[in-house]
């Protein structure tokens, strides 16, 4: 057998071992939700058609040409009793692009569709995208709403660093052939991690928006902000309110985001976010929960604190560590819930849970205080209902 049959065979085998491979629950988790073994997807489920050439004339040694540095940051969604997953698959260029996977169970056997996601560009063309919600719209569309980013054209000479980063809007009924919008115009200098709002907020589309003045450094940033816009085909929201702000010495003291869009009950709408806090090892990324109105989604009820998801053993470790981010949920009908996070710019992992866990979680977790007396105040009274408890007093 020829040395390129022979890596062939081999790297097919791999994938398709990897692919195949049953994912199991963790033991012995907090009680709100249940994290899995191995991650759902990585840069080596990637196929082998999108980086190798696959002819012994061109490419005798089989070798790669064009690489997968990772796979991280998907969009969600269940469609016909699949789960999908738009993931941002990053090239060993740094170039991100999306790609669709589905799986039959949502955890484990996930397989990329053969080609990537083909998103139209605007008149001023990205330099990058990545980061898609998916949301299935009350209007009968489902939208993809990404970053896109684009060289700072106010850069100093030589600064090739500096980007302006923005809303890009997309509509699809298949996942396969993609409508491009204009990006989403408001007044902040930089706008990602934006989410649409599933339903119609008094006939406009609502968004979820995160007003930044710099790249990296969200400067006058307030936080979660709230808008609405007559129209979707050109997207402009003329104000913002912010309805979840950062803190200072909390887990969103440096930024926050909105991650899926919000999961609707009967207790209101449940959120998953994103926060950003300052460590000397850099910025560490967790995610955490909070509830909003049912009629009022920009008004938020209850604010559980700390961290509902941070990185653990080798979620820490990847292409920016320390971080975790979730920009897809599955709700089912039945009350399931899955949320696919990625650890470190690198992986895709999933938890499970259901509506019920979650909303007891937001419910009845207090808020952070913010002060380390009235901490430990909040813990001894945990304690004491404890004591009482297991002495039959209460």
């Amino acid at each position: 057998m020829s040395l390129f049959d022979e890596r062939k065979r081999q790297l097919t085998e791999r994938c398709e071992q990897l692919i195949g491979r049953r994912n199991e629950k963790v033991p012995f988790g907090n009680g709100v939700y249940d994290r899995y073994r191995y991650p759902v997807l990585t840069a080596e489920h990637a196929p082998l058609i999108w980086k190798y050439d696959l002819n012994p004339a061109t490419n005798p040694y089989f070798s790669e040409r064009l690489g997968v540095n990772g796979v991280f940051n998907p969009g969600a969604i269940e469609l016909n009793g699949k789960f999908y997953l738009i993931a941002r698959v990053e090239g060993v260029d740094r170039k991100s692009f999306f790609a669709v996977a589905e799986s039959d169970n949502g955890v484990d056997g996930f397989r990329f569709w053969n080609k990537p996601v083909v998103m139209p560009e605007t008149e001023e063309p990205d330099v990058n995208v990545y980061d898609m919600r998916i949301v299935q719209h009350e209007d009968g569309w489902i939208y993809g709403l990404f970053c896109t980013e684009r060289k700072d054209p106010e850069a100093p000479r030589g600064d090739l660093s500096s980007a302006v980063a923005q809303c890009g809007i997309a509509r699809t009924k298949d996942l396969i052939t993609w409508e491009r919008l204009a990006d989403l115009k408001t007044k902040s200098p930089q706008q990602r991690n934006v989410v649409l709002h599933p339903e119609f907020v008094d006939g406009k589309y609502a968004f979820y928006t995160r007003p930044q003045d710099g790249f990296i450094d969200a400067g006058s940033g307030g936080g979660i902000g709230w808008g609405v816009s007559d129209s979707i085909e050109r997207a402009v929201i003329d104000e913002e309110i912010i309805v979840d702000d950062r803190k200072y010495h909390t887990i969103k003291e440096v930024k926050n985001g909105q991650g899926p869009a919000p999961i609707k009950t009967n207790q209101g709408w449940l959120h998953i976010a994103h926060g950003v806090r300052g460590t000397a090892a850099g910025l560490r990324y967790v995610l955490y929960a909070f509830l909003s109105d049912l009629e009022k989604p920009q008004r938020v009820t209850h604010r559980p604190g700390g961290h509902l998801i941070a990185p653990e053993g080798e979620e820490r470790v990847g292409d920016v560590s320390n971080v975790v981010f979730c920009n897809g949920v599955i709700a089912r009908d039945n009350g399931d819930i899955y949320i696919y996070y990625a650890s470190s710019d690198t992986r895709i992992h999933v938890a499970t849970t259901t509506v019920d866990r979650l909303l007891d979680y937001v419910l009845n977790t207090p808020e952070d205080p913010l002060r380390s007396y009235a901490c430990v105040q909040q813990r001894i009274n945990l304690i004491e209902r404890n004591e009482h408890f297991l002495n039959g007093s209460l």
